[in-house]
């Protein structure tokens, strides 16, 4: 009786923990944070590069593996500063910075000047800009031909500090450690991205995609005077405009998936003053800075980080071969553009255009970042 009573019980708990065993494998396991390294011209303080980082750290299901810095809207050393103190003032201090490119792969100020002296004044020349546009611009110092002069930094001197090593090795070294996992959001001009796939033929083959903010096709002006400089150069845009060889070299490697945010669908977007007071008055750490810096600017680069977070927002794409002219003609600088079938064929690679964006969907996720209250990492 002993001996079956023992096979019983031994048969009963079994049952028992074969039936644990399939309720655990029934429990779906949360899923996977989605990694990424955004690359940003980090000027600052707020405005759209900053708010495109504080989206992408206040987003709980994403972990940012870092934030290499390039020079573009700004010198590359002060935007570093800049990028350090918004990770004290916002509670991230974990996040690396890294240090990338200061100067494009070709492009320089004498080119520049020599290319205006035959084609007509650019708009804007970011870190080269020697008088800054009207529009909301008012605490810059333009300092165009001395990149490695650093002001003090309006919101405070950071006590962190960036990584040693370069954002191209610190780009492949991610990629190389997380096969087939790392979006790359490149919200600034490229340089960053085309050194590192130089150092490393495989890094575009293996990261997950590549998430560009740049370029432009035929964008159409709305009620903000930020739209203006395309009316008679639709094709010109700045990131592109900084770097043409960066671009152009990094169109033509070999990414799994590429989605481009162009200029066009952010000329109708504008981070208005209700937008900038509802962050300002929110629980986040650093509503205050917002309060204090934010202006009203259109949302370039809160777009490509949405369109990331939420691929509902877009509700008109297109898949094109696209390229940037690098011939030092008037042209320099421009988006060109196929149909598939049309391209050169010199390498050229399909890639998803954003052009249609439900901007009121735009607009809640951002605040709805903006204003969370605690540090998610």
């Amino acid at each position: 009786m002993r001996v079956t009573f023992l096979r019983r019980a031994m048969a009963a708990l079994c049952v028992t923990c074969c039936l644990l065993s399939c309720a655990a494998a029934e429990t779906p396991s949360p899923p996977a944070p989605r990694k990424v390294i955004i690359d940003q011209d980090a000027f600052g303080p707020a405005g759209s590069n900053m708010q495109a980082i504080l989206m992408l750290l206040q987003a709980s299901e994403v972990q940012v593996l870092g934030i290499t810095i390039t020079s573009g809207d700004g010198w590359r050393d002060e935007e570093v500063k800049q990028t350090l103190r918004l990770l004290e003032i916002s509670g991230y201090p974990q996040v690396p910075v890294v240090p990338g490119a200061v100067l494009p792969l070709i492009n320089n100020p004498a080119r520049s000047k020599a290319w205006e002296s035959l084609y007509g004044k650019l708009y804007y020349k970011g870190a080269w800009t020697e008088q800054w546009p009207d529009q909301g611009v008012n605490r810059r110092t333009p300092h165009p031909n001395d990149p490695y002069l650093v002001p003090p930094t309006p919101a405070g001197e950071p006590q962190l500090k960036a990584l040693s090593l370069s954002a191209a090795e610190f780009l492949v070294q991610q990629v190389r450690r997380y096969p087939g996992e790392v979006t790359l959001i490149a919200a600034g001009p490229l340089t960053n991205i085309a050194l590192a796939a130089r150092i490393d033929p495989h890094f575009a083959a293996n990261a997950k995609e590549l998430v560009l903010m740049g370029g432009s096709f035929n964008p159409q002006a709305s009620t903000n005077a930020f739209a203006a400089e395309y009316a008679n150069a639709p094709r010109r845009e700045f990131n592109f405009r900084w770097d043409p060889e960066a671009a152009s070299l990094v169109l033509h490697e070999p990414w799994r998936h590429i989605t481009q945010v162009p200029v066009d669908p952010t000329t109708r977007t504008l981070f208005r003053t209700d937008l900038l007071q509802q962050v300002a008055q929110g629980p986040a750490r650093f509503a205050a800075y917002i309060a204090e810096f934010g202006e009203p600017y259109p949302m370039w680069d809160e777009l490509a980080v949405a369109v990331w977070l939420d691929p509902a927002i877009v509700t008109h794409s297109q898949l094109l071969k696209v390229d940037v002219d690098t011939s030092f003609t008037g042209s320099y600088g421009n988006t060109l553009s196929w149909s598939k079938d049309e391209a050169p064929g010199l390498g050229e690679q399909l890639v998803r255009i954003v052009l249609g964006i439900d901007s009121a969907r735009l607009e809640g996720l951002a605040v709805q970042l903006l204003t969370r209250p605690n540090p998610n990492h």
